[in-house]
């Protein structure tokens, strides 16, 4: 099963006394305890993965290549996955990935049980399970508000966070044992195995019928560009992306060197290091309890920058460690800090992005994390490979550490207060004669009349209009004034067809409005601004 990216609980007293709120609802129960046990096998396989290529070719570079491979397909592939999740009927997307990944993860057990794997094998299937992953990970993300009302989508997401850590905290012991008594094929035959409760639960499920739109599907390609578009100029979301790539690419060297850390630096087992894998998760659910407490004493950005820190320390303690004790703190450091910038960066994610582009929004989120995880692990691998494996977690601590004064002035929630629902303020477009969806490029134009006095504040405030309409799909914004008529403006973009345009009365959310009817303020005309549509005529 993918990894959803997970939240802190709320912070409030109110919000902890329903905690547990989202349990009322049995479709949620159901995929969470399926999830629960699915993610258990997976960090399984997980961890035989890491130690299965240990045995095969001890080379840190080499061993480093499979958290590459577990990382890089959602690199690759997270938008366009994020566009299928938007797309297309996100249950029967799972179902499909989910059956194709299981009989992969069979097949590739059958290999190993018969002592066929090889490095290069073991590659390859990391890198499709990584792949199924990524095209799973933005639905899994983006069905959450389906499976419970608004009021219990906070705790929903935050005992998803606790589901994560639990089968990290188990995951990863239970491999060690596993291994040590079944053999190294055993973890990928039980993860096989536990993917078959959550596609029960799926084909149980019944999604609730959302509203009709009355507007085609939108293209894969055409989806694609439309949310690149609208993660560049979201500046809520740019700046999370960015304190996120900053953390990940340091935060990476643990995650690709840990095999290497309990096999040859401390010299112990499978069963070590996968008791350190669960230390790592043991402290991320211990961070998630705490994380409310903390979050309203520090805020997102300052708790970001303690964890990082603590991120920096832990790598230290990896760099320093010769026997378990110091392994062990340093795993549960590396927990508590890991889901302490995790919860809080996705989050900040989560709140910028209105629900028409959650999926490919939450995808470019993943493709920064995975691309940046991508990154490290390589550059750490070769450090370990070409110096030593401590030189590689004191570089990546300093490295982590820097991150903190370099990348402050990118704030994160900064969209937490605004509303993000469809407005559906814009009135339907006058026509005189039917036009096809496909009928473009569209030019909209709104013309404003502004007093001298206010001439400055009104350029002032429709500036902000620039980003809202071009990351709602328009392009060629600009704002025109009427050389022979002082006090006269039109605003203009383009749409590249009539069908996108449509689509753009569907996606101003109420935060836009709000900005809109600033702007509007202005404008001292007969009724409001008027608004004239052209379309590109036919020959």
């Amino acid at each position: 099963m993918p990894e959803p990216h997970a939240s802190p609980a709320a912070a409030d007293g109110q919000a902890q006394a329903s905690a547990l709120g989202p349990f009322r609802h049995p479709v949620f129960t159901v995929l969470w305890i399926a999830t629960v046990v699915s993610n258990i096998g997976t960090w399984m396989q997980n961890a035989a993965a890491g130690w299965l290529m240990a045995g095969l070719d001890p080379d840190p570079l080499i061993v480093s290549l499979v958290q590459v491979a577990t990382a890089l397909p959602m690199f690759l592939l997270g938008l366009p996955a994020g566009a299928l999740a938007d797309i297309l009927d996100r249950r029967r997307l799972l179902l499909a990935v989910l059956v194709a990944v299981t009989a992969l993860t069979a097949g590739f057990a059958l290999l190993v049980g018969l002592d066929l794997a090889t490095p290069v094998a073991l590659l390859v299937f990391t890198f499709l399970a990584g792949a199924g992953a990524a095209l799973m990970a933005p639905a899994w993300q983006a069905i959450v508000p389906q499976l419970v009302p608004r009021r219990d989508l906070q705790p929903a997401i935050a005992l998803n966070s606790v589901g994560i850590n639990i089968s990290r905290a188990i995951g990863p012991a239970l491999a060690g044992v596993t291994i040590g008594v079944l053999g190294l094929a055993a973890p990928f035959w039980l993860n096989a195995l536990s993917n078959l409760g959550v596609i029960g639960a799926l084909l149980w499920w019944r999604p609730p019928q959302e509203r009709t739109l009355h507007l085609p599907a939108e293209r894969f390609a055409g989806a694609l560009h439309v949310g690149l578009r609208h993660a560049r100029h979201n500046p809520h979301l740019s700046s999370t992306l960015l304190r996120g790539a900053g953390f990940f690419v340091f935060a990476s060297a643990y995650w690709a060197l840990l095999p290497l850390v309990a096999r040859n630096q401390v010299a112990g087992s499978a069963e070590l290091y996968g008791l350190l894998l669960g230390a790592i998760g043991a402290g991320a659910v211990a961070g998630a309890f705490i994380l409310p407490w903390l979050k309203a004493r520090l805020g997102p950005d300052r708790l970001v920058a303690a964890g990082t820190i603590g991120t920096a320390i832990a790598l230290a303690l990896f760099g320093i460690a010769r026997e378990p004790a110091a392994a062990f703190v340093a795993s549960v450091v590396a927990g508590l800090s890991w889901i302490a910038v995790l919860a809080t960066i996705n989050v900040s994610a989560q709140v910028a992005l209105p629900g028409w582009v959650r999926g490919r929004g939450l995808a470019m989120f993943a493709t920064v994390q995975f691309g940046a995880m991508s990154l490290g692990s390589i550059v750490w691998g070769q450090v370990g490979s070409a110096v030593s494996l401590p030189v590689a977690h004191f570089a990546a601590a300093i490295g982590a550490l820097l991150t903190v004064p370099l990348l402050w002035r990118w704030k994160l929630l900064t969209a937490a207060g605004l509303d993000m629902t469809p407005s559906m303020h814009w009135p339907a477009p006058v026509l005189s004669h039917d036009v096809q969806n496909d009928r473009g490029p569209v030019l909209t134009m709104v013309a404003y009349r502004v007093t001298n006095e206010d001439r400055a504040a009104f350029l002032a405030a429709i500036e902000a209009l620039h980003r809202q309409r071009v990351r709602d799909g328009g392009y060629g914004w600009n704002v025109l004034e009427d050389a022979a008529d002082s006090g006269r403006f039109v605003e203009t973009f383009y749409n590249p067809s009539w069908v996108e345009h449509l689509r753009q009365h569907e996606r101003v959310t109420q935060a836009d409005r709000a900005v809109q009817e600033q702007v509007n303020a202005f404008h001292v005309g007969d009724g409001p601004p008027a608004v004239s549509h052209f379309i590109a005529a036919d020959g």
